[in-house]
């Protein structure tokens, strides 16, 4: 199945100049958007108290908001989850109260929307651990990074195809942390979990590419490298774009109808979904022409062997 209904021969490498400069930019107002107005990060890195309460009937979430923020507490994340009666209620650390102090304060909060609330144990995540989950989910990131390069280097005999890919793999999670500073998204683990099935998605697309690339310098290893590089990517359009459709579709059912608790995760493949689709076109596959990439580099040299002459 094609997306489209006859052979694409659009001149992608003609224009990867005018990408640079977008990407660039981007790139940049996303990294000055997290320095600015940094991450709205949630208590998995913050630390902080986690309540879940089920009421008689549907729970009032505004009334719950703001009989958390009558006791004290501000910005208290509160939303539904698993049924209408059941909320979960996240605060923010304070420094002055302990964890007695809170458990009291949380209970007579929410008897005072309802006293028929059932109120499960409370949970407390201390900023010691919030650290630890921020440092692993860094170099979770970094660690991806690192073994795909290798990867690549190893299975395409060069350093200018691992090159492209890794640039390329760092634009798509720096778009989605510069859209979650500017959104003040919540930013969780599973937004952490979001990013790196955003860098394995995009990866796959590269990969594609890379395959394609040294299909067509197999075949013709006199062929001009952009025209190789635009055959490649015009040869797997329709396949990136089904495959990106129909994951979108299925994202955007969860970000209109998955609730609070699946938006950060949404938002983020969205984002991510889309980035990753560009920039395997646009930084992938142009940031390794522009390094010289040639036939010759992508094929392992054949060192010829000697024969003994027979006794």
């Amino acid at each position: 199945m094609e997306f489209f209904r006859k052979p694409t021969n659009f001149p992608f490498m003609a224009t990867r100049r005018v990408w640079y400069t977008l990407s660039a930019a981007l790139m940049i107002a996303s990294l000055a958007l997290y320095i600015t107005r940094d991450l709205n990060l949630t208590l998995d890195f913050t630390g902080g108290t986690q309540v879940e309460a089920t009421f008689p009937g549907d729970a009032p979430i505004e009334r719950v908001r703001m009989a958390m923020e009558a006791a004290g507490y501000a910005e208290p994340q509160v939303q539904n989850f698993g049924s209408a009666r059941d909320v979960a209620i996240r605060l923010a650390p304070r420094a002055d109260q302990s964890i007695d102090q809170v458990r009291t304060a949380v209970t007579d909060a929410l008897q005072g929307v309802d006293a028929g609330v059932a109120i499960q144990p409370i949970e407390f995540v201390g900023p010691q651990v919030g650290a630890e989950l921020r440092k692993s989910a860094i170099w979770a990131l970094a660690l991806t990074m690192v073994a795909v390069s290798i990867y690549i280097w190893f299975r395409f005999h060069t350093w200018r195809l691992p090159a492209g890919a890794i640039l390329a793999l760092l634009h798509d999670p720096i778009l989605i942390i510069g859209w979650f500073a500017l959104s003040q998204t919540p930013f969780d683990l599973a937004v952490v979990a979001a990013l790196l099935a955003v860098v394995g998605y995009s990866l796959n697309d590269t990969i594609i590419v890379f395959d394609r690339i040294r299909e067509r310098f197999e075949a013709n290893r006199r062929l001009v490298p952009s025209v190789a590089l635009d055959q490649s990517i015009n040869q797997t359009l329709s396949r990136t774009i089904m495959t990106k459709v129909t994951t979108l579709i299925v994202v955007v059912a969860l970000l209109i109808w998955g609730g609070p608790a699946l938006r950060g995760f949404s938002e983020a493949l969205i984002i991510g979904i889309v980035a990753g689709t560009y920039s395997s076109i646009y930084i992938s596959s142009a940031v390794a022409l522009d390094l010289g990439l040639k036939a010759e580099h992508v094929f392992p040299p054949v060192r010829a062997r000697e024969v003994d002459s027979l006794p």
